[in-house]
């Protein structure tokens, strides 16, 4: 597949992420008295990974997320070059879908987007108060787990088709732990398209939401090769020998 092609791919699902999970914690999280909540924000980012899974994971393999592609880089599973073309197109995205969300958000009487607007923080600007020491631990933990899950799921002697799946409710999952530690991050992208909107805080604080994730999800890619006793490319999301044949057969 060429690598416009993969590019366009990651750029409008990594906006779809974006526009589903940021956007159910900006309009849907506290509607009132039938606000989803924690749970229905925790689910919106988890099915947004799953559906763009299914539709693009043939085209780019569905990173949507610098952490994940710095992982499988890691991992073995993605070409080393093609990483920051990667990376751009996933921050791209989330920008334009953090305008979108922005124009809609800013249609109601009394919006304040300096107010989180869904974007990370620590110590005060934590959703439970958490200091900046657990929110870096956070982050890491619940990424180096985040790509364990990506890998195994992708892993060429794993279930055929159901990567997707796993790979969700994963995401579901870690949200529903660290929602109230830093709003959940894991990503990169996701946690810079709403900061750049917010200014100030946001992006004072957004050193951490690249940092931890990188390196704990560059951590998973040794670990699970140490783990699965994986020594070469050519299973998972993204291979070494062709891109596209092998998203098809896993993702």
């Amino acid at each position: 597949m060429p690598l416009t092609n993969r590019l366009a791919a990651e750029f409008f699902g990594t906006m779809w992420l974006v526009l589903g999970g940021c956007g159910s914690a900006v309009l849907a999280a506290a509607f009132p008295e039938s606000g989803i909540g924690f749970v229905g924000v925790s689910l919106a980012f988890g099915l947004t990974v799953l559906t763009m899974a299914y539709a693009i994971g043939h085209v780019s393999g569905c990173h949507l997320n610098p952490a994940v592609s710095v992982g499988l880089v890691i991992g073995g599973r993605f070409r080393a070059k093609d990483l920051l073309p990667y990376v751009v197109a996933q921050v791209a995205g989330a920008i334009v879908a953090a305008g979108v969300l922005y124009l809609i958000a800013s249609g109601k009487t009394g919006f304040d987007v300096t107010a989180g607007f869904a974007s990370n923080g620590y110590g005060e600007n934590s959703p439970g108060g958490y200091s900046l020491t657990a929110a870096l631990v956070c982050e890491f933990v619940m990424t180096f787990f985040f790509l364990m899950i990506i890998l195994g799921a992708t892993d060429e002697r794993a279930p055929s088709g159901f990567a997707p799946i796993a790979i969700g409710l994963a995401l579901t999952l870690i949200h529903l732990i660290s929602i109230p530690v830093t709003n959940t991050s894991v990503n990169p992208a996701r946690s810079t398209g709403p900061a750049l909107f917010v200014g100030g805080w946001a992006v004072s604080q957004l050193w951490l939401f690249w940092i931890a994730p990188l390196l704990g999800a560059a951590l998973a890619g040794v670990v699970y090769r140490l783990v699965s006793g994986e020594r070469s490319q050519g299973a998972g999301i993204e291979g070494a020998a062709d891109a596209s044949q092998l998203a098809k057969t896993r993702v």
